[in-house]
């Protein structure tokens, strides 16, 4: 985490104590990290804050290490307060507004709510859309949410053009894999497909 936060940042606990702070080495060593960016003024957000702060309960309840951080953007700190009062987790101060616009560029932040997931023991990102994560795991039985491998998403058996099925792992072993996302309706896809076949084939 010392690569994404300065040494020295202080962490708020409380929205209703801001004198009440942590340290970055308090932040925990392995699990799940995860950074919330949000405001109140955010109809979008206000609704997704209380499902993800009783995802964060029980999931904490259940053992299992996540935390998260909220990196505002509240138009001043009197509404960051307010809104950090309704939320269990730790939060960026208000005031390390340069840090929340690295954080928001480093990883590509364009709307709110997002939440991004990282790795506690290396930082490394798990997944930019922890939002859908959460909301379609509130129990977190996916924990830590680590998305599939190419070979999970394909599953075992492909489809040939004749609707023959090959098994995935020798279909493609040792191949060059590209992912075609198209569809018949798409006046696009139907003149760009032909070229593609004939590229495929040479």
């Amino acid at each position: 985490m010392d690569k994404i936060f300065k040494q020295d940042t202080k962490f708020l606990t409380n929205g209703k104590k801001p004198e009440e702070t942590c340290a970055l080495s308090d932040l925990p060593k392995e699990g799940v990290i995860g950074l919330y960016f949000s405001a109140h003024w955010c109809p979008p957000c206000r609704g997704f804050t209380p499902k993800l702060a009783e995802s964060y309960k029980s999931i904490r309840a259940a053992g299992k290490a996540l935390e998260i951080v909220f990196v505002s953007s509240d138009k001043d700190d009197k509404a960051f307060l307010e809104y950090f009062a309704e939320q269990p987790w730790l939060a960026l101060p208000f005031a390390e507004r340069d840090l929340k616009a690295k954080l928001s560029k480093k990883y590509k932040v364009s709307g709110i709510p997002s939440l991004v997931l990282l790795d506690a023991a290396t930082g490394k990102v798990i997944t930019k859309d922890g939002r859908s994560a959460l909301s379609s795991d509130t129990e977190g039985k996916k924990f830590p949410w680590t998305p599939p491998t190419l070979a999970e998403a394909l599953g075992d058996v492909l489809l040939k053009p004749d609707g023959t099925e090959v098994k995935r792992e020798a279909a493609l072993k040792d191949k060059y894999v590209g992912l075609y996302f198209s569809a018949h309706w798409c006046p696009p896809c139907k003149g760009f497909t032909p070229k593609l076949a004939e590229t495929y084939k040479k």
